[in-house]
């Protein structure tokens, strides 16, 4: 009997001590990560219900019936030279050129309106059949691209949408990340880094830009409502164009107000390497930063064990193939959905070299994988 009473007590004792090691989670971030696969959360700018890209496609007649066009496109980037739009770029040429379609122009606005109202006034003078372009400002823009609806041409948006326009009268679609979901899924990976506990700053993006304010919105409502024991302290904005600057000055300031902090969310990659050297210039390494969006610097961090601790990212290989065959569904008259959007992909230094070759349908580069070493 006694040995029965203390074989009780120790596995009572050792069941305290499990529930004590236990992250203190409201909900099971790798259970919600695992189940984002297959789930989209964003609806589009009009509040358009997302159709999945997997049905987005050419029968063999289709496809030449637009090879027939000899029809021209143009893509007209809100800033270039980052991984995303290299890839972007990479499939929309890959996908155009599948289709028979030539490219006549590619444009970087440098996150300037003025500059990409010029770029889309240049362009037109090409006399491109598709432009297919991410807005800078919705507003600032919504003329330019009307001026090139006025004319015909086929309009397909990246993510983001000129002010007032209709899909299916003004422009054929738009392709989009779930980045509501991404914003969801970077709040499961800040849980489960941090093990469902501690203070965390926001760097967002301070600008009317659909997207990343879908990001911060999906984080933020899921931090609040399902991890109770994780506290946002503090938000800062950025405007750029210099994000990763911009972002290192935010950081500072928030790393300044409160030193003890435990992790820091970034809008997308960019933003969080100036996250990154504000950590190293306050001389906390053992910061964690989450953020969107996967990037070459951001994963040689995770891949070296510095900081990165999740990133939820965009397709945006996949995003630009889909936009390519929605532009020739226009050239044939064949019906688009109004809004297209890609699951999110969450990814930790675990997953990093497979979903490095899964978003951007190549194997990661040099530089991560001997950082992975």
């Amino acid at each position: 009997m006694k040995q029965r009473k203390l074989f009780a007590a120790t596995s009572a004792l050792a069941l305290l001590g499990a529930l004590a090691s236990t992250p203190a989670y409201a909900v099971d971030p790798d259970a919600a990560l695992a189940a984002m696969k297959t789930q989209v959360f964003s609806t589009g700018p009009n509040g358009e219900k997302a159709s999945p890209a997997s049905g987005v496609a050419l029968t063999a007649d289709e496809l030449a019936a637009v090879k027939a066009k000899h029809a021209t496109a143009a893509l007209v980037f809100h800033y270039g030279g980052n991984d995303w739009s290299n890839a972007q770029e990479a499939a929309l040429k890959a996908q155009f050129a599948a289709e028979g379609i030539d490219v006549i122009a590619v444009t970087d606005a440098g996150f300037k309106p003025e500059k990409q109202v010029s770029d889309l006034e240049t362009v037109l003078a090409k006399k491109p059949d598709i432009i297919v372009s991410i807005p800078v400002d919705p507003v600032a823009t919504a003329a330019a691209y009307q001026a090139a609806a006025d004319k015909g041409v086929k309009l397909v948006f990246m993510d983001n949408v000129p002010k007032g326009f209709k899909a299916g009268k003004d422009y054929v679609s738009s392709v989009s990340a779930d980045n509501y979901g991404n914003g969801v899924a970077a709040a499961h990976l800040m849980a489960k880094a941090l093990k469902g506990k501690g203070e965390i700053g926001l760097v967002f993006h301070a600008a009317d830009f659909f997207v990343t304010r879908q990001r911060y919105d999906g984080f933020k409502k899921t931090i609040k409502e399902q991890y109770p024991d994780i506290k946002i302290v503090a938000e800062q904005g950025i405007g750029g164009p210099d994000f990763s600057g911009d972002a290192e000055k935010a950081a500072g300031a928030i790393l300044t107000e409160h030193p003890r902090i435990n992790a820091i969310w970034a809008v997308w990659d960019v933003p969080a390497e100036g996250v990154m050297s504000a950590a190293r210039a306050a001389g906390r390494d053992d910061l964690i930063v989450i953020n969107e969006d996967l990037g070459e610097n951001v994963a040689i961090a995770m891949a070296k064990g510095e900081f990165i601790k999740g990133i939820a990212s965009q397709r945006p290989y996949d995003q630009g193939v889909t936009e390519a065959k929605l532009a020739a569904y226009a050239l044939i008259g064949k019906p688009a959905p109004a809004y297209v959007a890609l699951p999110a992909a969450p990814i930790t230094r675990d997953t990093l070299l497979e979903s490095w070759k899964e978003i951007y349908h190549q194997p990661a580069t040099d530089k991560i994988v001997k950082s992975m070493k």
